[in-house]
């Protein structure tokens, strides 16, 4: 499979994937100047490029990359980002420190990964009930710890 995708910066790079195996591609931060990261605080880095694809029943979802959560405590803001197939703007990547210390983003840096994934698109439609299961309406907890 292809995707097509749209430098929106020049110096912007393609998505990669670092290996044979990996499900997901890197995407790189695409920044004029770095860009600190204080602790609990949010921000939105650009990735220079724009994609393209042409199914519906297929959604690029972003993702953390392991490595920085775990080393540096810096994660997605929204836990996954959903990238839809319509959506032909600049991929951008929020980014939330949760540890004690700065972060810095520097241009080029490997900053969240990309798994193009298919998606389902039902149809809703409302309904005075549903089935019984044995587990019914609960939830937090009610299956145990």
């Amino acid at each position: 499979m292809n995707i097509k995708v749209k430098k929106i910066n020049i110096d912007a790079k393609l998505p990669f994937r670092a290996t044979e195996g990996s499900a997901g591609s890197d995407l790189f931060a695409c920044i004029e100047n770095d860009i600190v990261i204080a602790p609990n605080e949010r921000m939105l880095i650009p990735t220079g490029i724009a994609i393209q694809l042409d199914n519906p029943a297929l959604g690029a979802f972003i993702f953390p990359r392991s490595s920085v959560s775990y080393k540096s405590g810096v994660s997605l803001a929204n836990c996954v980002g959903v990238v839809d197939s319509d959506y032909r703007g600049e991929i951008k990547v929020p980014l939330i420190n949760h540890s004690d210390k700065n972060f810095i983003v520097h241009n080029g840096d490997r900053i969240a990964q990309l798994v193009i994934m298919p998606v389902v698109l039902p149809e809703f439609e409302e309904a005075e009930t549903l089935s019984d299961t044995e587990r019914g309406s609960g939830g937090f907890g009610s299956t145990g710890i």
